[in-house]
């Protein structure tokens, strides 16, 4: 049994997982547990746990991982001050006369909340609660509708700004290093967040365009599946759709232009999108009038004439036109300033923000205990003798690389049948992710394959998330059976998908090597 005890300790967890059990305690009592049972037997030095430390500081200390929160509040304000309802039901009535046309409106809008929020159960529950009642009503098919309202809520996951991206970047860029110290070399090249969302924006709209094509061709085949909407005097105008769009719109420009074109951190871009949904959604609810819009303007100003003629005050060779241009900065800051502390409050007196920072705690809660937990999970696997396993496993699987890859992307596929993304990630993956890198596999490349793989998680049942988010908040009449039958097709296109980017890696390269 000592000799195995890597494998018992990982059949452990899941099982622990699948009863029910907290997923971070479930994680971290396996761990403790089974570094106590490896130090008994004599297969483990418990010293080992000794470094836990320093990962717990590496974590809180990482500047990456900060975006997080602020990418979640982001999301959670768009979702509380109902601009994604309001974008969904504009969407809705914009192309519902069109056979299908339901059906691709809640893709696109799954593609533009998508890219504005990254939060895949706050979008799967607005589109079941607004565009799957609607689909209904137009006698579309239940398994269509619900698995179209699924799917095109996991679109949070792959198109940037997400959470995934964001720990998956930071996941492989620490699995690259160790291949690369592995490979004895002296010059360590890293993986940034940039180069994640860049070379993950074209294969995310591959899969809109997939999910797309899917929908026409069914409804040319089945037309009954998908009929018209019957328009009635709620007849959107193109100034409608515009004004729901342009702003979400804005939005995506700012934060995700602002990494792409290095203006900014991801940390920096994240709290330009968390105050520019605060301001969105104080706009929506007409709080502070033209003040705020003034504010809004001068803050815009601000971030464009600082990159084109920016002042350092501290230096003793300023001009007077310096010094001017320096006030000028400190009123448009100042100005800016107040305006979101007034948004703040006007979202705070119309009961927006509260709950938005609950859910947004929450969820940051969550995810880093899953992280701090996993941190120490691998340690004890690690000391069991587990990465000497999953590596021999890599290099003796038939095929060589391309083998070693589709095996181990088919273990992540029927993981993410019974475990969370963020569990996959930061358990699974830096185990295996210094074997492929070494084996040749591009990181960036990889990356993507792998995040459109945790992708597929969230659709496949049992525990698929988003057919748990749709379950709770879909009519009666869709059974269970209905969300498991309509997601299957998805789930093919995103395999398909995966074998286009396989085939032309260019798809997901071909952006971050231009940029980076």
């Amino acid at each position: 049994m000592a000799a195995h005890l890597d494998l018992i300790m990982f059949a452990a967890l899941i099982g622990a997982i699948l009863i029910g059990f907290p997923v971070a305690f479930s994680i971290a009592g396996v761990a403790v547990l089974f570094a106590f049972l490896g130090s008994t037997l004599g297969v483990m030095d418990i010293g080992l746990l000794g470094a836990s430390g320093q990962r717990i500081f590496g974590l809180l200390t990482n500047n990456v991982l900060i975006a997080i929160p602020l990418f979640i509040l982001m999301g959670s304000v768009l979702e509380k001050s109902k601009i994604a309802e309001e974008l969904l039901e504009t969407m809705g009535r914009a192309f519902g006369s069109f056979r299908g046309g339901l059906g691709i409106s809640v893709v696109l809008v799954g593609a533009l909340l998508a890219a504005s929020t990254g939060i895949v159960g706050a979008t799967v529950v607005a589109m079941g609660m607004i565009a799957l009642p609607a689909m209904l009503r137009a006698n579309y098919d239940k398994g269509l509708a619900a698995g179209t309202v699924c799917t095109a809520g996991t679109l949070g996951q792959i198109i940037p700004p997400s959470t995934l991206l964001i720990i998956l970047s930071d996941v492989m860029s620490n699995g690259f290093q160790q291949a690369q110290y592995a490979q004895g070399k002296f010059t360590i090249e890293t993986l940034s967040v940039g180069q994640i969302f860049a070379a993950a924006l074209f294969p995310g709209l591959l899969l809109v365009a997939l999910y797309i094509t899917y929908l026409i061709i069914r409804g040319l085949l089945r037309p009954q599946d998908m009929p018209p909407l019957q328009i009635s005097e709620n007849h959107v105008v193109l100034a409608d759709t515009l004004r729901a769009i342009l702003p979400p719109v804005g939005l995506i420009i700012a934060v995700l232009g602002s990494i792409l074109t290095g203006i900014a951190t991801p940390t920096e871009a994240a709290s330009v999108g968390a105050a520019g949904a605060i301001f969105m959604a104080a706009l929506k609810l007409k709080i502070g009038g033209n003040f705020l819009k003034v504010g809004l303007v001068a803050l815009l100003l601000l971030a464009v004439l600082t990159q084109y003629f920016p002042v350092r005050l501290q230096r003793n060779d300023l001009t007077g036109f310096d010094i001017a241009l320096g006030v000028f900065y400190i009123v448009l800051a100042l100005a800016g300033g107040a305006a979101l502390l007034k948004a703040v409050y006007g979202l705070v007196q119309h009961k927006i923000l509260q709950p938005a920072l609950t859910a947004t705690t929450t969820m940051t809660s969550m995810i880093f205990a899953t992280i701090l937990a996993a941190g120490m999970f691998s340690l004890v696997f690690i000391g069991l003798g587990g990465e000497e396993r999953v590596a021999d496993i890599l290099a003796n699987t038939p095929g060589g690389a391309t083998g070693a890859l589709i095996f181990s992307m088919l273990v992540i596929f029927v993981l993410g049948f019974f475990l969370d993304f963020v569990e996959i990630a930061v358990i699974v993956l830096p185990l295996i992710v210094p074997g492929l890198i070494l084996l040749g596999h591009d990181p960036v490349w990889l990356t993507v394959l792998i995040a459109i793989n945790l992708q597929t998680s969230f659709l496949t049942p049992p525990f698929g998330f988003s057919l748990f988010y749709l379950r709770g908040v879909a009519p009666k009449e869709v059974s269970t059976g209905d969300i498991y039958r309509g997601v299957a097709p998805y789930i093919g296109l995103q395999i398909i998908g995966v074998g286009l980017i396989w085939l032309w890696p260019s798809f997901a390269t071909a952006l971050p090597n231009w940029l980076f």
